[in-house]
């Protein structure tokens, strides 16, 4: 992505549990290592209603246009109740959809989209059952 944007997209990755209604961080990336978490449901901002619901399947995302700050810009469902969480910290998802290099930069994301909707990641020892 950051190839075909000419600079950084996202600069804050992280992979979610929310399991039984608990976020757990499997995995993050990114400037606020131990901040993330703490403030995690202030930075789902736009996006809550759609991360807690489960109207998406495996490759489904979503973006908040005007999410500010380290507002969350876009997730992306990795399978039952795991996400991909994607940010940057300094720019809203409005400013980096002004740049005209954007559409292709969305390219590798969707890519990364049809491989999990293909291949849905699952916790081990947790509930495998395919959702939508």
């Amino acid at each position: 992505m950051d190839a075909r944007y000419g600079r950084i997209v996202f600069d804050e990755w992280a992979v979610i549990s929310l399991l039984a209604n608990k976020a757990r961080v499997l995995a993050y990336i990114g400037p606020r290592n131990d901040d993330f978490l703490k403030n995690f449901v202030m930075d789902l901002g736009a996006l809550r209603a759609g991360l807690l619901t489960e109207n998406y399947g495996a490759g489904d995302f979503e973006f908040a246009r005007h999410g500010i700050g380290t507002g969350f810009e876009s997730f992306m469902v990795l399978g039952r109740a795991l996400y991909l969480i994607c940010n940057n910290t300094r720019e809203s998802m409005e400013t980096i959809a002004q740049n005209p290099r954007w559409l292709a930069a969305q390219v590798p994301f969707s890519e990364l989209s049809e491989k999990v909707r293909a291949h849905p990641l699952f916790i081990a020892g947790g509930d495998t059952k395919l959702f939508k």
